[in-house]
């Protein structure tokens, strides 16, 4: 049966920090409720762990390497269409209220209507993010360390109005959509830093005694090329003392938890609108962060705290407490979207690399690649991470690949992938790769179009001298460089 769609998405929600996923801390009372009610994924991945080429796959249901959206300079413009297109074409209300971080509304992003949207700055982004292979140091990732709450944050309170508007919608306006289904999709900013988390929310925390992130001593961490040219680019971590990451760490579960209480308020407001039997939720992440985890803090990385993101879904038709572990992706979205509002599937739609989670989750679809890439901000080279069958393959174009057993090893302690007694798996997984993707064409693409970007706005010394803003700014707040 057709329904209406609630699609809530956050900003760097770290799929580990949630109760529903075993974590034995965080408060998150409401989105562990979903989940009791719903279906989770727990092996769920966005296409690209960094904003603007993540919520350009989403947007589309395709690879970024598809669509040439490749880092944060990039911004989706509405050239490729997606879900949102075909379902305005077919007369459903197509509504965004809150972040996009597309290039800039008027544009045909896919929405009957945004609502009080946060796109890229001045509808350019971040050019300094294009200059690669030869990375600069950037200079704004002290603020993460500096910037440290308990407090209010631009981001908490645009989040408040998002809440509220969503309510509105949900109280007003959806009612009087009953021809055909509509979809409200509501994004949220938190919990991307700055790590300044409402003091009611941070008092949670305050006196919890977090553990060390996971390989955070120098010894554990990775050795490899990329990731140390990432660490040299954006070393979050050489600003941290024991006390400001243990202050990070609850600034940034008070921020789940205010997320939480926000996505509380919508869901709640759904069912004062009757209109809860008849709609269904989606809960997920741009992507996530890795938290101090292997001394890395942010996101950019193929490792699950960054490049995982939660994935949550409920109401009709959707089994009620059940976890699915095959690998899915935010692509899969795409035709989630057009099955729940009962559209039928177009030969274009099914030649997409996504499938509908609800047949994942039936066993309907058989093995297959799950693909994400990253071609941003400190990134050496491209980087292309595949999920199949127990193994996480890493591809990294001219460096040593990077392979882990996700079975028997979830955390990703042990890189195998240049351990000689697993060349034939890294073989195998190189081949499924190469099945869906020439990483060296791509990579190189990518590079060219980033060089172009630079020269259109005067070289590498004039974008490096411009700087760049450690966050976007809310609609209304100049950004701020350094």
């Amino acid at each position: 049966m057709p329904s209406n769609l609630l699609f809530i998405m956050s900003d760097e929600h770290n799929p580990r920090i949630l109760g529903a996923a075993g974590n034995p801390i965080i408060h998150s009372p409401n989105l562990d409720r979903l989940a009791a009610r719903g279906l989770s994924f727990t092996d769920a991945v966005c296409n690209s762990p960094i904003c603007v080429p993540s919520r350009a796959s989403f947007a589309t249901g395709r690879y970024v390497h598809e669509i040439g959206y490749w880092d944060n300079a990039h911004p989706y413009e509405g050239r490729v269409t997606g879900w949102g297109h075909r379902l305005i074409a077919n007369g459903h209300q197509v509504i965004s209220i809150g972040k996009l971080h597309y290039r800039r509304e008027g544009d045909p992003n896919g929405f009957s209507r945004e609502v009080m949207p946060l796109h890229v700055v001045d509808g350019i982004g971040d050019v300094l993010g294009s200059v690669r292979p030869d990375l600069p140091v950037r200079e704004s990732v002290r603020d993460l360390a500096d910037e440290l709450g308990p407090g209010e944050s631009s981001y908490a309170k645009y989040d408040r109005d998002i809440t509220d508007a969503a309510i509105a919608w949900l109280n007003r306006d959806a009612p009087r959509y009953r021809d055909k289904p509509w979809v409200l999709f509501v994004s949220l900013v938190e919990p991307h830093f700055p790590l300044v988390a409402l003091p009611e929310f941070y008092e949670l925390y305050a006196k919890t005694k977090f553990p060390t992130p996971a390989m955070y001593a120098t010894g554990e961490r990775p050795d490899h090329p990329f990731i140390q040219a990432m660490r040299r680019c954006m070393n979050y971590d050489s600003y941290f003392t024991p006390e400001t990451m243990q202050r990070a760490l609850a600034n940034y579960y008070g921020m789940v938890s205010h997320l939480d209480h926000l996505i509380g308020r919508i869901l709640a407001a759904l069912d004062s609108s009757g209109l809860a039997g008849n709609t269904r939720v989606i809960y997920t992440s741009d992507h996530g962060d890795n938290l101090g985890t292997r001394g890395l803090w942010g996101k950019s990385t193929m490792f699950k705290e960054s490049v995982g993101v939660p994935l949550i879904m409920a109401g009709p038709g959707v089994p009620q407490g059940v976890t699915c572990d095959r690998p899915v992706s935010l692509v899969d979205c795409h035709q989630t979207i057009l099955q729940t509002a009962g559209l039928e599937l177009t030969a274009e739609d099914r030649e997409r690399p996504g499938r509908c989670l609800l047949d994942i989750a039936r066993g309907d679809i058989g093995e297959r690649v799950v693909l994400s890439e990253y071609h941003a901000v400190g990134a050496l080279t491209g980087s292309f991470m595949i999920r199949t069958g127990r193994w996480k393959y890493v591809h990294y174009v001219d460096m040593p690949p990077m392979l882990f057993d996700v079975i028997a090893d979830p955390e990703e302690r042990h890189d195998l992938g240049r351990d000689p007694r697993h060349a034939a798996d890294v073989a195998s997984c190189e081949k499924a790769l190469r099945s869906v993707v020439d990483p060296e064409a791509v990579s190189a693409r990518a590079l060219r179009d980033q060089a172009a970007k630079i020269a259109a706005y005067g070289g590498r010394d004039a974008v490096i001298r411009r700087g760049t803003f450690g966050r976007s700014p809310i609609p209304g707040e100049a950004p701020v460089y350094r």
